[in-house]
């Protein structure tokens, strides 16, 4: 009977380990995009060099305001994403 639990121990270890490496990869991804905002904002963070949310940690808020299309409703969008991702505006 050991060798069973033993077993059942292991494929458990192991499929919690793949469920944590697996919330890794979805954590990475969502941080390499860009969260759903309007068009106009998403074509300002891409004309001014902005394709992934992780380039966005530490960029001063007020130097994003300042993008043409990007209005206090996308900056929120973009704060509480990078905010999930435990980055933030500079």
């Amino acid at each position: 009977m050991t060798g069973i639990l033993q077993v059942t121990t292991a494929v458990e270890s192991e499929e919690a380990a793949s469920s944590l490496a697996e919330e890794a990869v979805r954590r990475r991804l969502a941080a390499s995009a860009l969260p759903k905002i309007g068009a106009p904002a998403t074509r300002a963070l891409n004309g001014a060099g902005y394709t992934s949310l992780r380039q966005l940690a530490g960029v001063p808020r007020a130097e994003l305001a300042l993008l043409h299309g990007m209005g206090p409703k996308a900056l929120g969008i973009i704060e509480a994403a990078l905010a999930e991702h435990r980055l933030r505006l500079g």
